[in-house]
């Protein structure tokens, strides 16, 4: 571990948003005219920013990194009740690259980020001129056909959400993750104390069964959000975990039936939902394979 969640949200800034407060990390710091090309990281559910710490030190030598906590997670505002929007989720992401004056840039993201991903390409796909460079997608729930959500996930969507937010505790995340991790690459304590602290702070916990209605945004999106895959103008590729239960090699299968072949898939045979934390340097190496066959 790089970074402790404490050392990451030192690396940090609040930005204000949309009339929220964003956490975002920009490796550029007060350089904000460098010239290293630009990667924007999205995170997943119910993780943070935090999520890209293992990939940072492999990255941000070459490139200008800008990861942030999406609306509801890790250390920005947590609004509740509320109603967790993936639309507005890209309008903060757009309010971001706005403010930070960003032009041509690359997009990685992972699970719920990737969600977010698919409505941004979405709107990328309507440009005259698009500024994403490139997007790569980690193990994410892309067609809600082929996403196999825990018991958990299952639990916090229905009647039961709110009763779970307030009684689950640091077991409850510790045994999901454990079985969506790959079976030589599970979390150790400090990891899982790391995701416990930031779902926690700002009393998070309880946003968990509002954060998760984007399964059902996911059904009800589909043509559009698939339709951007569909219709991309931009290179993309998938890094994805194998052994994933969740969105693993079935989910990879779909999107060549439904898509067709991107320009990489790189399958990690013995990994699964959370590549970047079970084998950060092979994500890294794949994402410059990937980046260096985008730029052909």
């Amino acid at each position: 571990m790089n970074f402790t969640p404490r050392q990451w949200k030192a690396l940090g800034t609040l930005k204000r948003l949309n009339g929220h407060s964003i956490f975002v990390v920009d490796s550029a710091g007060a350089d904000a005219q460098t010239d290293r090309p630009c990667i924007l990281l999205l995170h997943g559910y119910p993780t943070s920013s935090w999520d890209w710490e293992q990939l940072w030190p492999l990255l941000e030598n070459d490139f200008r990194l800008v990861a942030l906590d999406l609306l509801g997670f890790g250390f920005s505002d947590k609004p509740y009740p509320y109603h967790y929007r993936i639309q507005e989720q890209a309008d903060i992401v757009e309010a971001l690259v706005t403010q930070l004056g960003l032009q041509r840039f690359h997009v990685i993201s992972h699970d719920y980020g990737d969600t977010v991903a698919q409505e941004l390409l979405a709107r990328q796909n309507e440009r005259a001129t698009p500024q994403w460079q490139s997007l790569c997608l980690l193990n994410g729930g892309l067609f809600p056909e082929t996403h196999r959500p825990r018991l958990v996930q299952r639990l916090l969507a229905g009647p039961l959400g709110p009763f779970l937010t307030r009684h689950m505790g640091r077991q409850t995340l510790y045994k999901t993750m454990s079985r969506i991790f790959g079976p030589d690459t599970q979390p150790d304590d400090a990891l899982i104390d790391g995701f416990w602290e930031v779902i926690n702070f700002n009393n998070g916990r309880r946003t968990l069964h509002k954060l998760i209605d984007y399964m059902k945004q996911r059904r009800h999106h589909r043509p559009r959000w698939v339709g951007a895959l569909e219709q991309q103008r931009i290179p993309i590729g998938l890094i994805n975990g194998s052994m994933d239960p969740i969105s693993g090699a079935h989910m990879v299968a779909r999107y060549k039936e439904a898509v067709g072949n991107p320009l990489m898939i790189i399958s990690l045979q013995d990994i699964g939902h959370y590549p970047q934390w079970e084998a950060p340097q092979q994500v890294h190496d794949a994402y410059r394979q990937f980046l260096t066959a985008a730029a052909q």
